[in-house]
């Protein structure tokens, strides 16, 4: 367990500008009804039930014993304490390093926020239910009044228990939804934000009959159950779902019965070098590609797929190319090296908590706070928290051109006032 120091920051702060990447696109809303509360109509007499015990909660409301401070604070000074959670010792080398890197992104953020009371308490989220709890409790113990992280699905399940007792909110990485709601927010990149905005701008476009190939994953799943919902919102068809084995054996026969169902628009939610088998297998099963118009989620946003020339002209949501070329910049001039692709996550959670940290200690971090309707401006563009907890993004629609050169053609909203595609 590590409190940050930050004696190197003395050694850059003259290498670039301090700009706060993380701004509140509007003040804080108010509480609001819906309308005026109604009578309940009078009903025949209930069957009477016992009403479940509240479950008694711990809330975090004042200093403690043992909380982390530095040496030079006032005993009368309260800081802001941020738990972060990642898994620094995880067994795959791969994992280690992009959780180091979002640390050091942390770490640049709260340089950049310019404000010297904020104090990360890092800890590993453990490769399991049982340490991933121990960690949130050892964070908890030294005043953590927020956490961030954990990066996996299991984790964040796992520390969400705990930090709910205390009443500390918990600003995950992970994309799994279940494991959203109640006090855990979702800072990550969510798959049906991205089918949202492709279906959208593509119904919006002339497209009216989709179909969609999604692999037999959990993933898969998601995408596939959230496209049918998109798809008659945007009032078009669903022609067909299939659901495919993720290898080249797998696909003949759900690609041949997608075919019979004539789409001109087709989402696949696959990636990497079976994505190119996708659309060669499309082809030879009668599709005429140059009808039809490819669709893709965030797994296309990949530079060997952009140069697959059998996807020129597909579109897939992501943020704008542009968008962290300023963070990539900072981050490289610090470092010396180039930010972890998850980097920017890190970076935005903390200067969230930057951003909140003016309020009261202990009532900070409110829900009304952190779901602000107004949302927030990121390094990857505008997001906000819904109260369900997960995060909804302003993402811009893309094309592949030929030779693999992206080109935006529906730029990502700038707030979430804006209508339309």
């Amino acid at each position: 367990m590590v409190a940050c120091s930050y004696p190197w920051l003395s050694r850059v702060a003259g290498r670039f500008s301090v700009i706060p990447a993380l701004l509140a696109i509007g003040l804080v809303a108010g509480c609001e009804t819906e309308g005026p509360i109604k009578p309940v109509a009078p009903q025949a007499a209930p069957v009477t039930t016992q009403t479940p015990a509240p479950i008694a909660r711990h809330p975090l409301s004042g200093e403690e014993p043992g909380f982390l401070r530095l040496g030079n604070m006032s005993p009368n000074h309260v800081p802001v304490r941020v738990g972060v959670l990642l898994p620094f010792s995880n067994g795959s080398a791969a994992t280690r390093a992009l959780a180091a890197g979002m640390m050091k992104a942390a770490e640049l953020a709260v340089f950049d926020s310019g404000n010297s009371d904020i104090l990360l308490i890092a800890a590993d989220e453990g490769s399991n239910p049982e340490a991933s709890a121990a960690a949130a409790r050892s964070v908890l113990a030294q005043g953590a009044e927020i956490i961030v992280g954990p990066l996996f699905a299991q984790a964040a399940e796992a520390v969400g228990r705990v930090a709910r007792d205390r009443d500390v909110p918990v600003v995950s990485f992970s994309t799994d939804r279940k494991v959203a709601g109640d006090g855990v927010y979702l800072l990550s990149f969510l798959p049906e934000a991205e089918v949202h905005r492709v279906i959208s701008y593509a119904a919006s476009q002339g497209r009216v009959n989709f179909a969609a190939l999604v692999p037999e994953t959990a993933y898969g799943e998601r995408v596939g159950e959230y496209f049918r919902g998109e798809v008659k919102s945007a009032g078009a068809n669903v022609t067909d779902v299939e659901k495919f084995v993720p290898a080249a054996d797998g696909l003949p026969e759900p690609i041949h019965a997608l075919v019979a169902t004539k789409p001109d628009a087709i989402l696949i939610a696959q990636g990497g070098a079976l994505l190119r088998e996708i659309t060669s297998s499309l082809a030879s099963a009668g599709m005429n590609m140059a009808q039809v118009k490819l669709l893709g989620t965030g797994l296309w946003d990949d530079p060997a797929t952009a140069r697959e020339p059998m996807l020129a002209g597909g579109l897939f949501a992501a943020p704008s190319p542009e968008a962290d070329q300023g963070f990539e910049a900072k981050y490289h001039s610090v470092y010396g090296s180039n930010p972890a692709k998850l980097a920017p996550l890190a970076y935005d959670a903390v200067s969230l908590v930057a951003l909140l940290s003016n309020g009261t200690p202990y009532k900070r971090f409110t829900e009304q706070a952190l779901t602000d309707p107004n949302g927030f401006s990121g390094v990857d563009g505008i997001f906000r928290f819904r109260s369900d907890g997960t995060s909804e993004r302003g993402l811009a629609v893309m094309t592949i051109e030929p030779g693999g050169a992206l080109h935006v053609v529906s730029p990502a909203p700038r707030t979430f006032e804006e209508k339309g595609s």
